[in-house]
């Protein structure tokens, strides 16, 4: 038990945690130096930030599709089995999804460069993770029902799809301002993977026909593999319990520091005005890959075999039963169909994001700079803020194993003097259709805090919400000409 606690608690915080990994809160609000991490061609009004060390950047996220714990075990009169069978079995559908993601970072740091102002420089590491567990629809029918009620039926093995991975990021980002229409920006990554999982476009199927002499034909053709970087010494070293061998913590510093499955990544973003108060942004976030070769194993089932049992010739047959004969069928079975593990490397590609928003912005303040073509240089802080009340929309997309999913969200944002910073979001995506979320960001002196929730509306009843997102943050920050 103890290990199992410290197992989930080092997910949760050390380096990462456990999909839709979309972050509309802040994404743009580029009051807060984190949203360079989403856009690195986001507008930046400071000289430099400092994020304190495992408290600048964290966040978590769950979600449940299809299903909810209320669902289940809402004390309602409905017998367990029942709700089970209705909810899960008959309600459940192969893109329905379980799954989280996580961040925290351990450092991030940036600094306008002395030779070239119009240069934004920032750089640190943190460790992101995400779990993805699709369901299994047709093996879920399979498994409760049996195949007595479904003859003929196939059971697909394509439903077989989950992914996860737990990754440490080492980044290098330059935020360039072109001119007063344009900001552009790029972000190096090096990859260090302590863990990984991916089973992904399987093939095959399950299928009961009609045989010979009334006995039932069962056949099974697959193509089913799944891959894994760095598990078997993540159970090891929680096998050793940080004992006088690894340790959970000799695994993850030595994995996390580049002693792991090592890949590059790159992101790509830009902000473009247009007329007096309206702008477009863009980012494509980890375009990259990780190569597998460290740890690796790998489990596949491949092959066809089709038989109907064993055939008994009574009563002749009735005193030679034996275990030998329930074996040669097994031995037969697993020769059509090998399961086999090998240690062959791989590549992963890492899951590509993009996001593109609108925002307008009205509203006067008393301090509001003229516009001009004058500078690119240093300016004050509530000149490089240039709004009070700021609308707009945003698309998120992610490359997941079933294919791209995609968010839409519409926001408000509201400056309220140097201080505080209010933003308001409502998103549509595949776990809710009344995801309302709010953002706050408070500027105390040169100390930045921001906590952003998200599906408020499910928080008076957390049994019964299919998602929940959080995200929190201090940072101390010098602003342009402070």
């Amino acid at each position: 038990m103890k290990k199992t606690v410290l197992f989930l608690w080092t997910i949760l915080m050390g380096v990462v945690t456990s999909h839709a990994q979309n972050k509309q809160l802040l994404y743009d609000f580029y009051e807060i130096p984190q949203s360079l991490l989403l856009n690195p061609g986001v507008k930046t009004p400071y000289k430099w930030h400092v994020g304190l060390p495992l408290l600048s950047g964290n966040s978590v996220q769950a979600g449940s599709s299809g299903v909810t714990v209320n669902d289940l075990f809402a004390n309602d009169g409905i017998d367990f089995t029942t709700k089970f069978r209705e909810k899960v079995i008959n309600g459940l559908r192969k893109r329905d999804e379980f799954g989280g993601s996580g961040t925290i970072e351990v450092f991030n740091i940036g600094f306008r460069n002395r030779n070239r102002p119009s240069d934004y420089i920032s750089l640190g590491m943190y460790g992101e993770g995400f779990v993805a567990q699709f369901w299994t629809e047709d093996l879920a029918v399979l498994g409760f029902e049996g195949n007595a009620n479904n003859i003929n039926r196939r059971f697909s093995l394509n439903h077989i799809a989950s992914q996860g991975e737990a990754v440490n990021v080492f980044h290098f980002g330059v935020n360039r301002k072109l001119n007063n229409k344009w900001t552009v920006g790029a972000r190096a990554k090096i990859y260090s993977s302590l863990v990984h999982i991916n089973s992904s476009n399987n093939k095959g199927y399950f299928v009961t026909t009609p045989g010979e002499n009334g006995i039932l034909r069962n056949t099974l053709v697959a193509n089913v593999t799944f891959r894994t970087a760095g598990l078997s010494s993540l159970l090891e070293a929680l096998d050793d319990g940080g004992g006088a061998g690894d340790g959970i913590a000799n695994w993850l510093s030595r994995r996390a520091l580049f002693g792991g499955d090592l890949g590059i990544g790159f992101d790509f973003g830009f902000t473009h005005t247009f007329g007096q108060n309206s702008f477009i942004t863009a980012s494509l976030l980890d375009v990259g890959f990780i190569y597998h070769s460290n740890d690796v194993k790998n489990y596949t089932l491949q092959g066809a075999a089709s038989n109907e049992g064993i055939e008994f010739v009574l009563p002749d047959d009735i005193n030679n039963l034996n275990d030998d004969i329930w074996q040669d069928l097994v031995d037969v079975i697993e020769e059509q169909v090998p399961f086999a593990t090998n240690e062959d490397a791989f590549v992963s590609l890492r899951p590509i994001k993009l996001n593109a928003s609108f925002r307008h912005h009205f509203g006067e303040r008393n301090d509001r700079q003229s516009t001009c073509d004058c500078s690119i240089h240093s300016k004050t802080r509530s000149e490089n803020i240039d709004y009070v009340n700021a609308v707009g929309g945003q698309l998120f997309m992610i490359n997941r194993a079933r294919g791209p999913q995609a968010a839409l969200t519409g926001f408000y944002q509201r400056r309220l003097g140097n201080v505080l910073a209010l933003k308001t979001t409502y998103t549509i995506d595949k776990y809710s259709f009344s995801n309302v979320g709010l953002g706050l960001n408070i500027q105390a002196g040169p100390v930045n805090f921001y906590v952003l929730a998200d599906n408020l509306l499910g928080y008076s009843n957390l049994p019964d919400s299919h998602y929940a997102s959080l995200q929190f943050g201090f940072n101390i920050i010098s602003w342009n000409n402070n």
